[in-house]
């Protein structure tokens, strides 16, 4: 049997208690509250009215550590019904499928998946056979999948190509509101951030009413190298884990800078292409303050989407007329960017547990209490 049912049923329904019984959590459950703005009522890109989010998540046998993730904009065709996009390409050491025509046509038409490198051609017909398939698309010959990716060949077994087109679906059809799983799940199962095992994390914002009140949510997959921050604090320096250290202090210690990161933006801000563009910048200065550096051989892609129900495109109108925020307004959705992406970063690395993968190799997670006990942070108590 292709899949360990069993196995894979338990990881997609016990991640969650299992990062909470290994005293794990989200950053903000250790006290930690980064940045000005407030976060949704969820903390995730949920918070954005209409956006869902699916996991598949495989673990096979030793060696299989990897899986799907899949981002729906919204309840409607998107094919028929699409968002304004955009995106930025930090460091293009990638295979991010989809982009040139979201930069020609600034709209993005179907669901953003996301998965390991060598399964992006997977993804592509996984969307395909989602969009094709769905009512009103009968007579459609052409689809701008947009599919990223990030390496988990350290833990999986990735030349294996182990997920399928029907995974893609799956995770596109198990989409939905609410709370977001993160960690090692979908996308994030297999993969490294900074030594530490990386995954899948989320955070939001939510505007001051006065600022407009608009809310931003981000969604990442973590697999990229540097010097681990977190809040300000230079974590990883104080660990003995970061990049360069074997030049800098330790011959023995080696730790490449590379790997990749995929940060997807979404808002209900009435934003047109050409803004999402410059909200996307600032996800990269996001990613900047987690101690990321976006290294020569690391794919770190921002993909930026608003669902404002007034600016969807719908082609079956002769004109489009939208109504877009001025640019004056723009630099509180900046600021919520950069914050929100730090802490889906961060909440990427606490919510993860160690990991067993391809040859036994293991990679730990980002150990909670040393963290705390450097940032100057007292545990919270567990009664």
């Amino acid at each position: 049997m292709r899949r360990l049912l069993v196995c894979l049923a338990l990881t997609a329904l016990t991640t969650a208690a299992h990062a909470q019984n290994e005293g794990r959590g989200r950053i903000r459950d250790f006290g930690i509250t980064p940045g000005i703005f407030k976060p949704g009522p969820l903390n995730a890109i949920t918070d954005v009215p209409g956006v869902k989010v699916g996991h598949v998540t495989i673990v096979e046998g030793d060696n299989v550590r990897t899986g799907v993730t899949a981002i729906v904009p919204h309840e409607g065709n998107l094919f028929r019904l699409k968002c304004p996009a955009a995106i930025y390409v930090g460091n293009g050491f990638g295979k991010l499928a989809g982009v040139t025509q979201v930069q020609e046509l600034g709209n993005i038409e179907s669901p953003i998946i996301l998965t390991n490198t060598l399964s992006v051609a997977q993804g592509i017909e996984g969307v395909l056979t989602y969009t094709l398939g769905q009512k009103g698309n009968e007579g459609v010959g052409s689809v701008n999948a947009v599919v990223g990716e990030t390496n988990d060949g350290i833990l999986n077994d990735i030349r294996g190509r182990h997920v399928k087109a029907s995974d893609v679906v799956e995770a596109i059809m198990k989409a939905k509101g609410g709370p977001v799983e993160e960690g090692c799940v979908g996308a994030g199962t297999g993969t490294v951030c900074f030594g530490w095992k990386g995954g899948i994390g989320t955070s939001s914002r939510v505007l001051p009413a006065e600022l407009g009140g608009y809310t931003i949510g981000i969604l990442v997959q973590s697999n990229y190298g540097g010097v681990l921050e977190i809040d300000g604090i230079p974590v990883g320096q104080r660990l003995g884990q970061y990049s360069f250290r074997g030049s800098v202090e330790n011959p023995d210690y080696l730790m490449s800078p590379d790997g990749s990161c995929m940060m997807v933006v979404f808002t209900d801000a009435p934003l047109d292409a050409r803004n999402l563009q410059r909200l996307a910048k600032r996800a990269m200065m996001g990613m900047a303050k987690t101690g990321g550096i976006a290294s020569n051989g690391s794919g770190d892609y921002v993909i930026a989407v608003s669902v404002n129900k007034g600016n969807l495109i719908d082609e079956s109108q002769e004109f489009y007329r939208p109504t877009l925020l001025r640019n004056d307004d723009m630099s509180p959705l900046f600021e919520a960017t950069i914050e929100a992406t730090a802490e889906a970063l961060w909440n990427s690395l606490f919510m993860a547990v160690d990991t067993k993968g391809r040859d036994g190799r293991v990679v730990p997670a980002l150990p909670i209490g040393k963290t705390l006990e450097v940032m100057g942070k007292r545990p919270p108590r567990r009664d």
